[in-house]
């Protein structure tokens, strides 16, 4: 199973972003998704999660600036960001809780490469 980002960039403060996040491979199913960031100098934190059933969950940080949503049929996470602050700079992971079934059933979570969002003041 491989996860490949898309998006990320140069975007000036209070301008727009969209991420995405699509898993290839042999899945099965794909329970939990989620987005989480590394700023420069700084531990790798929750962005934002969205469950099968499509439940969000989000860091106080976001404040409502970013949408989380999920395209089950394309095994595809996004991740809408407005508003966007010089804080928010940093490298932007994707995750998901993936099931294969291959003989046995496998259950593990796997990361994406990342993408660099640069948001200029």
């Amino acid at each position: 199973v491989q996860l490949q980002t898309y998006g990320g960039g140069l975007v000036q403060a209070g301008g727009s972003l969209g991420l995405s996040c699509a898993a290839f491979g042999n899945i099965f199913i794909i329970d939990d998704m989620g987005w989480y960031r590394q700023a420069p100098g700084k531990q790798r934190e929750l962005v934002a999660t969205i469950t099968a059933d499509g439940r969000t969950n989000y860091a106080d940080f976001v404040n409502g600036r970013f949408t989380i949503s999920r395209d089950s049929g394309k095994n595809t996470v996004y991740l809408q960001m407005n508003s966007l602050e010089s804080e928010d700079t940093g490298v932007y992971y994707c995750n998901a809780d993936i099931t294969q079934v291959s003989g046995r059933v496998y259950q593990y979570v796997y990361w994406g490469q990342g993408t660099l969002v640069t948001v200029s003041r």
